[in-house]
């Protein structure tokens, strides 16, 4: 006979043993609907898993919450590295709901995050509701896109015709285009360094998650034979009576240059016997955009992407920099870290910061949900006292600040973890 867990007293936390990870990822994928992953895909989140910065929840032999931190680096305004906990397989059981689980687990998993001196934690959200409470907010957003290319046009710059592109199989070239991947990170805040193991997300391709595409295809754009962009995609083929209307799904693609890029698309949109173009999780400035002859054919679906936690309000600050000198102090409230809590003087310019306790007055006041919206530069702070979520205690400080912290590119998230 079966235990009745929901019953069952409150569950117990413990970093997780190598030896528990399949119960663990069980559970998880159990609470995420219960359909069985490929192998490869069991294997490569088996391979990327830190055991040690995982934490389970036990009632007894049952696990009934996960959740667990990857250790990225994210790139911030100014295009600093900074160190990330990436959290991720975060669930708990629907048999243990509503029974305080979540918060001590997000309440352990903080103070980890402290302990490691990391100032920050992120993180995609199935159900962005749920972070709030624990100070997380959205910070970047991509766009989705649904392209007719039978009515919309692309004009391309100067250049695009010196960029030869070619047909490659994606694992032969899968160094050549994480170099390329690599010289992006530095150049846009919120892009993840990918560390060892993590380029092979890039070419996870289980046939039960193709939806009646192709398998993964890949083109690499070159000039003078050195690579400078790539595009992952699929074909969908699909016929009507009156003929051939396939879909491309891209799935991924970096350019080093105008050229590069509009070389990159212009095949896109030409390819045979396709007449749409599914593009996802893309850039909300992306350059395409300005090129197409029609934007609203494009379908543009703007989502919600990383969202952004200060675990260390002081040293999140210091670690960007600041596209216009700001000299201000913020009250800052957070009553789940509420080390965090009080006044901080921010200092900085595009050539570094500080950010200090203080006495003095405040300047602004917000919390760190606020904080984090507007840490990478695609949130502004103006916007969010719009909403009456901060208030300007001194004159002009509003604008100082949304100034300062705003970003000449869109902070994007390449792909999710």
């Amino acid at each position: 006979m079966g235990t009745d867990l929901s019953s069952s007293p409150s569950a117990d936390l413990r970093v997780l043993r190598p030896d528990e990870w399949d119960q663990w990822y069980d559970s998880l994928l159990r609470a995420f609907g219960g359909v069985p992953e490929a192998a490869e895909e069991r294997e490569l989140w088996n391979s990327l898993t830190e055991t040690e910065r995982s934490i389970g929840a036990w009632d007894g032999d049952a696990v009934v919450g996960t959740t667990s931190a990857f250790d990225f680096r994210l790139t911030v305004p100014g295009g600093a590295s900074v160190p990330a906990a990436g959290v991720t397989m975060v669930s708990v059981a629907a048999t243990h709901r509503r029974r305080g689980v979540l918060t001590s687990m997000m309440r352990r998993q903080l103070d980890d995050v402290r302990s490691w001196g990391w100032p920050l934690a992120v993180l995609t959200a199935s159900e962005p509701a749920i972070y709030g409470r624990f100070g997380y907010a959205a910070a970047t957003y991509n766009v989705n896109a649904r392209i007719d290319t039978t009515r919309v046009r692309l004009t391309v710059p100067p250049g695009t015709d010196d960029v030869r592109l070619r047909y490659v199989e994606p694992a032969d070239v899968l160094d050549a285009c994480e170099a390329l991947y690599a010289r992006q990170v530095p150049l846009r805040p919120g892009m993840l360094a990918r560390s060892p193991g993590w380029e092979r997300l890039m070419l996870l391709d289980p046939a039960g998650e193709r939806d009646g595409a192709s398998p993964l295809q890949c083109v690499v754009a070159e000039r003078g034979g050195e690579p400078v962009g790539y595009a992952r995609f699929r074909v969908k083929p699909e016929w009507e009576p009156a003929g051939p209307k396939g879909t491309v799904v891209l799935e991924d693609m970096e350019a080093l240059d105008p050229a590069a890029h509009a070389a990159v698309w212009r095949f896109l949109f030409g390819i045979d016997l396709t007449t749409v173009i599914d593009a996802r999780r893309r850039p909300v400035d992306e350059p395409w955009q300005y090129l197409v002859s029609d934007v609203r054919r494009c379908e543009l679906l703007v989502r919600d992407s990383l969202h952004v936690r200060l675990v260390d309000v002081g040293a999140a600050l210091a670690a960007r920099t600041y596209q216009a000198p700001v000299d201000l102090v913020f009250e800052v409230e957070d009553s789940f870290c509420p080390w965090n809590a009080g006044r901080w003087r921010l200092t900085g310019d595009t050539k570094g910061a500080a950010c200090e306790r203080t006495e003095d007055a405040a300047d602004l006041a917000l919390s760190v949900r606020e904080l984090g919206a507007a840490y990478l530069g695609g949130v502004s702070l103006a916007a969010l006292a719009a909403a009456g979520l901060v208030r300007e205690l001194r004159e002009g400080a509003l604008t100082e600040a949304s100034v300062g912290f705003g970003s000449a590119v869109a902070p994007w998230l390449p792909h999710g973890f």
